[in-house]
């Protein structure tokens, strides 16, 4: 399946990206919102790509080559955006992009682990180099911890029978395979009637986030960015599930800061630095040509927060 980017004309007009600007993709992938950066940027116009997944850095490195030294790419997690930046030689950003989540490509090869379309290894890592598997983490929980994360990190009703169920499985057999673990989550969970999603699908997020430490690495890439942007630079994030949204809209505000009233009278201001402004009260979403066009873009939620020049 060809890389789409997600919602990319929103991504343009919302970090006002102009020319001689100086950008981030902190999830690179394919390539596809980097070249429309790019491309908008102009001929003086500069990009660092990061990504954790090495198979995203190639692809993007072939669809991106035509930009020459005004591209540079890195494998790097968000957290490592500081050290990467340095590197490039980029101490002030004028706009900075996170597109969360496991991507088309990811998803579409068996041999990542990701879905379970297709049989692959219970792999799951971003990263296929480092860190433990989905298989690892799988065999090694004990059923009270493995239902503690599929019920918070997938928001899984049926979070024990699932967990108690691998937890028998397992006992027969190593769980080695993606669709190994889908059908005993599908037994689990009651099978697939009158469910629009297919019932494995929260348990596979709860260990793909767990595997790739996607709630910690989000936090550091939030604040590496903000600490990373100049005044009146913009940070998007496109997130696509609820827990992701609401940790960033939770960051955002957090470093909006709130006006608390004195008892002397006027008002102080509460929150952290960098001080942000939150230009999207409610998340931007895709519109309808692009859902039809792109279902996977269906689940797809936007913020921007733009830095402010001076502190309150």
């Amino acid at each position: 399946m060809d890389h789409v980017p997600v919602m990319r004309d929103e991504v343009l007009a919302w970090l006002a990206v102009k020319a001689g600007g100086t950008y981030v993709d902190a999830t690179v992938g394919a390539g596809g919102h980097a070249a429309a950066l790019l491309e908008r940027a102009g001929p003086d116009g500069r990009l660092l790509g990061l990504d954790r997944d090495p198979v995203a850095l190639a692809t993007a490195g072939r669809r991106l080559a035509g930009f020459g030294a005004r591209c540079v790419l890195r494998q790097a997690r968000f957290s490592e955006l500081p050290a990467a930046a340095a590197a490039a030689g980029i101490d002030a950003a004028d706009g900075v992009l996170m597109d969360l989540g496991v991507s088309s490509m990811q998803l579409d090869d068996p041999a990542r682990g990701f879905g379970f379309r297709a049989e692959g290894p219970l792999d799951m890592r971003m990263d296929p180099g480092s860190g433990e598997t989905a298989a690892d983490l799988v065999a090694g929980m004990e059923a009270r911890e493995l239902a503690r994360l599929i019920r918070e990190k997938g928001e899984e009703p049926a979070a024990r029978r699932i967990a108690a169920a691998i937890a028998t499985e397992r006992a027969r057999a190593p769980i080695a395979t993606t669709t190994r673990l889908a059908g005993i989550v599908e037994r689990a969970a009651g099978g697939r009637r009158g469910r629009r999603l297919h019932p494995a699908t929260r348990t596979f997020q709860a260990l793909r986030m767990a595997v790739n430490r996607e709630e910690e690495e989000l936090e550091a890439g939030i604040e590496a960015a903000l600490a990373l942007l100049r005044p009146g630079g913009r940070l998007a994030v496109i997130a696509f599930h609820s827990i992701e949204d609401r940790q960033v809209k939770h960051r955002f505000r957090a470093h909006a800061g709130r006006a608390v009233a004195l008892q002397g009278g006027g008002v102080r201001m509460e929150g952290v630095a960098p001080r942000v402004r939150v230009l999207t009260p409610r998340p931007l979403r895709p519109g309808p040509a692009e859902v039809k066009a792109n279902p996977r873009a269906r689940s797809a939620k936007m913020r921007v927060a733009e830095r402010m020049a001076e502190p309150w």
